[in-house]
Formats: C-alpha cells, sequence, structure tokens
C-alpha cells in the first residue's frame, strides 16, 4: 500500500533544493492586509469552544491502493463520533458526496465540494487564528507535500479554500510547514520540534531565528519550546501533534513510548527531558502527563503496516468530548480514556477504532482542522 510515511513523489536532492529556494516566499493576502494582520492574530487553545471541526473526506485509490475504502468508512466513523457534539464541515469531491454522506450521516454536518489529494487537513487546510475582538483569520503555510514526499497539487490549494468557505481572513506565512507541527497554549507559548521547521525540505537557508520570528508573528506567540524530533523516520519529519499537547496552559500530555526497539524511545525520552525543565512565556514550570502508545492490541492487515502510528497522543478535543483512538489492547486503551477523562473534566471520552488510518501513519488530530468559536 501506497502509504502517507512513504515517498510517492521523490525529487531529484538539487533540484528540490533549487526548486524551494526559489519559491515566492508568500505574504499576506495583500500588503494592505499584510500591515493590519501583523501582531493582531493569535493561535487559540484548542480546548477552548470551537465553531465546528473540518475533515477532508479525500481517500482516493491512488494513494491508499484497495485499502482506500476502508479510510473512507474509518472518517465516516469519525465524523458520526463527533456529530452529537459539534458541527462538522466534510470537504469531499463533488462526485463523491452521495458516499460521504451516506458514511459521515447528516446530523449537523455541511458537505462541502473540494478538489483534494489526500485526507490530511490538518497539515493541508492552514491554521485558524483569532484577533482580540474574536474575528476569524486563516494562515496559510503553504503546504508542500512535508518536504515534496507525496503528491500535492490539489492539497496545496485547501487552504485558501477553506478560509473562503469559512469567511475568514487569509493570511499566507512566509514559511512552509503543517498544522500538525503547530502546538500552542492559548497565551502565547508553542511546543515545535526543530525535525520540523529547521529542515531544507521546507524552509531551506532560513535560521532558527529567522523561523521563530515568522512563527511569532504569525500565531501571535512569546516563547517557543523546541523539541529535536527525529528527521526521515517519518513522511512528516515528527510532527508535534505525535509528541505533546497542551490540556491547557500549563499542563501538557506526552508521548512516552515503552518500545526498546523503536526509534521513539530514545527520541520520547529526550523530549521528557527538555519539558521537565522548561517553562511557559510566563515562567511557569509545565505540569507534565504521560500518555504511552499501547504494546499490544489488534492483529490485522493495519496493525501489521510497518508504517501503523500506534498513538493515543493524536486525540481531538471537541465541544464536550474528546475522541480517542482504541487500538485493542484493553489495559492502554483504558490507561488513555480515564487519563483523558481526568484531564478533560465534563467531557464525554469517545474512543473510535481508527486501524485504516494508522495504518498510513496518522491518526484522529491529522485528519481534522477545529475551528475556534
Amino acid at each position: 500500500m501506497s502509504s502517507r510515511r512513504q515517498v510517492l513523489k521523490q525529487l531529484v536532492a538539487m533540484g528540490a533544493l533549487a526548486g524551494l529556494s526559489a519559491l515566492p516566499r508568500a505574504q499576506a493576502a495583500t500588503p494592505e492586509a499584510k500591515a493590519s494582520a501583523v501582531g493582531r492574530y493569535h493561535m487559540p487553545d484548542e480546548a477552548g469552544p470551537q465553531a465546528r471541526v473540518w475533515v477532508a473526506f479525500g481517500a482516493s485509490r491512488d494513494i491508499w491502493g484497495r485499502n482506500y475504502k476502508d479510510v473512507q468508512a474509518t472518517i465516516g466513523r469519525l465524523v458520526q463520533a463527533m456529530a452529537p457534539h459539534t458541527e462538522v464541515n466534510v470537504l469531499c469531491r463533488e462526485e463523491e458526496e452521495d458516499l460521504a454522506r451516506q458514511l459521515c450521516g447528516e446530523g449537523s454536518t455541511r458537505f462541502i465540494h473540494a478538489e483534494l489529494d489526500d485526507i490530511w487537513l490538518r497539515d493541508t487546510g492552514g491554521v485558524f487564528v483569532q484577533d482580540e475582538q474574536g474575528s476569524l483569520g486563516l494562515v496559510d503555510f503553504n503546504f508542500n507535500g512535508w518536504g515534496d514526499k507525496q503528491e500535492h497539487e490539489q492539497d496545496g490549494g485547501v487552504a485558501e479554500w477553506v478560509s473562503t468557505q469559512a469567511d475568514a481572513h487569509y493570511l499566507q506565512s512566509r514559511l512552509t510547514g503543517e498544522g500538525g507541527g503547530i502546538e500552542v497554549d492559548g497565551k502565547g507559548t508553542a511546543i515545535l520540534t526543530e525535525s520540523c521547521w529547521l529542515n531544507g525540505n521546507r524552509n531551506p537557508g532560513l535560521s532558527k531565528a529567522q523561523v521563530e520570528a515568522e512563527l511569532k508573528v504569525n500565531l501571535g506567540l512569546r516563547k517557543i519550546i523546541w523539541l529535536p524530533g527525529i528527521k526521515g523516520k517519518d513522511i512528516t519529519d515528527a510532527h508535534v501533534d505525535f509528541y505533546a499537547r497542551f490540556v491547557r496552559p500549563g499542563v501538557v500530555v506526552i508521548n512516552m513510548d515503552n518500545d526498546p526497539d523503536s526509534y521513539d524511545y530514545k527520541v520520547t525520552r529526550q523530549h521528557l527531558a527538555i519539558l521537565q525543565q522548561a517553562t511557559d512565556a510566563d515562567g511557569n514550570k509545565l505540569e507534565l502527563h504521560v500518555l504511552p502508545p499501547p504494546l499490544g492490541g489488534r492483529d490485522n492487515k493495519f496493525s501489521r503496516s510497518r508504517d501503523f502510528a500506534a498513538g493515543y497522543i493524536n486525540y481531538l478535543p471537541i465541544n464536550g468530548a474528546v475522541i480517542v483512538p482504541e487500538f485493542g489492547d484493553k489495559a492502554a486503551d483504558r490507561y488513555c480514556q480515564d487519563l483523558l477523562a481526568r484531564l478533560y473534566p465534563g467531557r464525554k471520552v469517545v474512543a473510535v477504532n481508527i486501524d485504516p488510518v494508522a495504518a498510513g501513519g496518522g491518526g484522529i488530530h491529522c485528519i481534522t482542522l477545529h475551528q475556534p468559536a
């Protein structure tokens, strides 16, 4: 199966770098818009009130092979799990609208036609931001297929389309990156991985200070906590949403891989050590909660995929609920659900079998995009 973790479109190394270097650095939609936007917008806490969640019903045979129908069905289950709690906007190809309606249901759900390559809307759809009056903006981080590793001709235009449909002020960053690579507390602190943002396949020639400065303007940040991540082990170059998540300001859930044969065994311990010493933008130490992946679970064609992403850390908080994956490891599933129930009091923890999506190297957070209220 051609999956998210496999390279679908490799460029000759020198040609790729030359092409990326030649790309015009994006600005706000107009000079006037850029001038008015600088310093105005910030990215809110994800666990705050939301207007809706966006999903891309975009699985295709070209990318997912014969398992694409299983992925479509999984997206349908996910939408139906969310719909009792929040409005859901489903992007779909015009010719697949009837199927999307059949699988996703039509309760609290709106279907919007879009040209799509794949399902990873967290990365392709941009990042919603708000100004001090609560007006909505959307920052386009110029999706390039995680460094030209996958076809993205259609997905490269999704963020602008989402901003139009959401009636959000459209802003383009000068950086290339993805929403899955951003984790914020809504109060000026972000956690990011160096392997993703400080990478020549996205931002060649830019220093750490330059990347920081642009992200602070784009997202209203005052401090960035950098984790090393790891390059080249997955298609995203280690997005932070598989390593550390803000529950609320000052409280962070961290992935802790307990499989000594996994490359993440060392990486997650490095991240823990950094976060134990870190402070937020206001100088406060972080309260950390460990959430390990399962070591067991279902044995099927999906879980046997070399790209299978069995991580609970990629959960999604929404209005009144937290949507989590379950992998058939009863003890690990229960630990995850109990922990998140404690950390998100008053919200229902809803577990969904996402094995077909996990086989492509992603999870619930990867295929959704929350819009703040």
